[in-house]
């Protein structure tokens, strides 16, 4: 008996673990790629133009820069007795599975951009909701020994789940139109539900409200009992300098992620006269590529020869790759010169996200883990947000390779800022806080 409730806990078991995480981050991934990706498209082979469309991209961004007011929530308040993050997960994925269908309600999508901007907003707020909860228990049971391996196989998961949706959801749409896409692939997402249902963050914990079962000792000595004392924790490692300097460099990339995604759809079927079916089949073809190759290399690579290393040779290589097509617009008609710039952009993207999210969650306290995570990305996504609506302001301004361009000095600043960060400086300060921890929580485990 107890081994079987140990092989369902994610801190018994490594496969549970890869597993349970990669589905989780599938589930993000297939809302995403509609309303990321798809829908942009879709609005652009209808001839919209890029300020409507990036208009639309920059508002479905927005509550992935709330992030860091849920954090805050899931640190505070949980059901100890079902873990500290999974009954947040469960809530979350529950609200993606609904908003998602709701979209596919909109009537007259096409002409109705606010109706298409409201329901994408819900499905990034519960997208994000479920984001928060899935990397604070992520942290909270992984290993570091595992976190670059888990970090391939979750952000592999998620371009596998945001492909498969963009090249399927297009067909789709094309097909069978609009509503019946995004209620076949709510399906999908309702039937991952059973993941975090299935499992327990610890052996002992409650499946659901009703079962037997009770809170582990761990999590009752990680669980903050009030506000000042998350707030106390959150500044007391946020300050440190390396923490500091990821923040800044986090807006930054995220805003270079939020142009080329916005970017892409736009530039190869307004400029380069694709349709959204070929831009969805090429766009996933290449991303599954990268996914599988993030899954099963990317992690490794991190491992192997050290976040900071990878971090600066993923930025310099898509500084130099952006920089170099931006002066090639001679060959911008080539098919094969596209194919492989988003290939190899999709593929440097993705290994640079692996790097980027261990990096964070080596930068994280357990204690705090949900909110100092949440708040490096919510940083990222914030520029995300910025850089899809610059992209608006950009192209009414200047031309595609001068757009291109600014896009490249964004991973190259990245890079000079992460020569002033020491992980291992920041590791050591941050285990130094042990003992402050204990003070801080012992009196409340008392008083259980």
């Amino acid at each position: 008996m107890f081994n079987r409730k140990a092989k369902s806990s994610l801190t018994s078991n490594v496969l549970t673990r890869y597993f349970s995480f990669s589905a989780l981050y599938t589930a993000q991934g297939i809302p995403e790629g509609i309303t990321f990706f798809a829908i942009p498209a879709w609005l652009a082979m209808n001839g919209k133009s890029p300020l409507e469309i990036a208009a639309f991209v920059g508002v479905i961004g927005i509550p992935w820069s709330f992030k860091i007011f849920i954090a805050p929530l899931m640190d505070r308040f949980t059901f100890l007795d079902m873990g500290r993050k999974r009954p947040w997960v469960i809530f979350g994925q529950l609200g993606l599975i609904l908003s998602f269908l709701s979209i596919g309600f909109v009537s007259d999508p096409l002409n109705n951009q606010s109706g298409l901007m409201i329901t994408g907003f819900l499905i990034s707020f519960f997208g994000a909701f479920q984001d928060v909860a899935t990397d604070g228990m992520a942290v909270d049971v992984i290993p570091a020994v595992e976190q670059a391996r888990a970090n391939g196989l979750m952000w592999g998961s998620k371009t596998i789940g945001i492909s498969l949706s963009l090249v399927i959801g297009t067909a789709l749409i094309n097909s069978i139109g609009f509503t019946l896409a995004i209620a076949s692939l709510s399906i999908v997402v309702a039937l991952i539900m059973l993941v975090p249902v299935c499992f327990t963050e610890r052996p002992g914990e409650k499946i659901m409200p009703w079962s037997k079962g009770q809170a582990a000792e761990e999590s009752k000595q990680t669980q903050l009992r009030s506000w000042s004392q998350i707030l106390k924790s959150l500044y007391r490692v946020v300050k440190l300098r390396s923490s500091i300097i990821f923040c800044i460099a986090s807006f930054i990339i995220g805003t270079m992620y939020g142009l080329m995604d916005t970017l892409l759809p736009i530039f190869t079927i307004q400029e380069l006269g694709w349709t959204n079916t070929s831009f969805s089949q090429v766009y996933s073809i290449t991303s599954i590529i990268a996914g599988f190759l993030g899954m099963f290399i990317g992690g490794y690579l991190v491992d192997f020869f050290g976040k900071l290393k990878m971090l600066m040779l993923y930025l310099a290589l898509i500084t130099i790759l952006i920089a170099v097509f931006a002066f090639s617009t001679n060959l911008w008609s080539s098919i094969t010169v596209m194919y492989g710039f988003i290939v190899i952009y999709l593929t440097l993207y993705t290994f640079l996200c692996i790097a980027i999210f261990a990096s964070a969650m080596h930068l994280c306290w357990k204690t705090v883990a949900a909110t100092q995570f949440t708040l490096y990305m919510a940083i990222s996504n914030m520029g995300r947000a910025a850089g899809a609506t610059l992209l608006g302001v950009l192209k009414t301004s200047f031309s595609w390779d001068q757009v291109f361009l600014f896009i490249a000095v964004l991973p190259f600043i990245m890079g000079v800022m992460m020569q002033f960060i020491s992980f291992t400086k920041h590791r050591i300060k941050v285990d130094s806080f042990k003992i402050f921890n204990k003070v801080l929580v012992t009196p409340h485990i008392i008083k259980d």
